[in-house]
């Protein structure tokens, strides 16, 4: 499953770039995030690697990240894969008129197993709803300065 989902961030895009870029951030609108650990490569660049522990409700999950393109301030892609399931992902950013950011984000959802692609058949609104939420939550952030995990930033 694909689909691409974009949001207007009230600040420029050099602002909106330097709170995306800093892994510190991570926790102020990844909801469920518990530790981000890099595991291999130079930090930030193309073919690093981090992995992501999340625990939402009862459920704990870890995300192996890596970078595939690294081209900042216009875009950043990486893969997102757990054991069931490899997520594609790039992120575009574009001035407005305004002088405020545009953010692109174009997901590509693989699942690994039979379970996860029944999931992506029965509620592909679930996945493009998560993706929208993450992308609020970081607006929020940078505009607001207001953080998921109430820490005062």
């Amino acid at each position: 499953m694909k689909y691409a989902i974009d949001i207007i961030i009230e600040k420029r895009r050099d602002e909106v770039i330097k709170k995306m870029d800093n892994v510190d951030n991570m926790k102020h609108w990844q909801k469920g995030l518990v530790a981000a650990e890099h595991i291999s490569g130079t930090p930030g660049e193309i073919g690093a690697k981090m992995r992501l522990t999340y625990i939402i409700g009862k459920r704990k999950f870890i995300l192996i990240e890596t970078i595939t393109k690294r081209n900042f301030p216009d875009e950043f892609h990486g893969t997102y894969s757990t054991e069931t399931m490899h997520n594609i992902q790039e992120n575009y950013f574009e001035d407005t008129l305004e002088g405020y950011t545009k953010w692109i984000s174009v997901s590509e959802f693989k699942p690994i197993n039979f379970p996860m692609r029944a999931m992506l058949f029965l509620m592909p609104r679930a996945f493009k709803k998560q993706s929208k939420t993450y992308m609020i939550d970081f607006k929020n952030f940078v505009e607001n300065k207001v953080s998921i995990n109430n820490i005062e930033i």
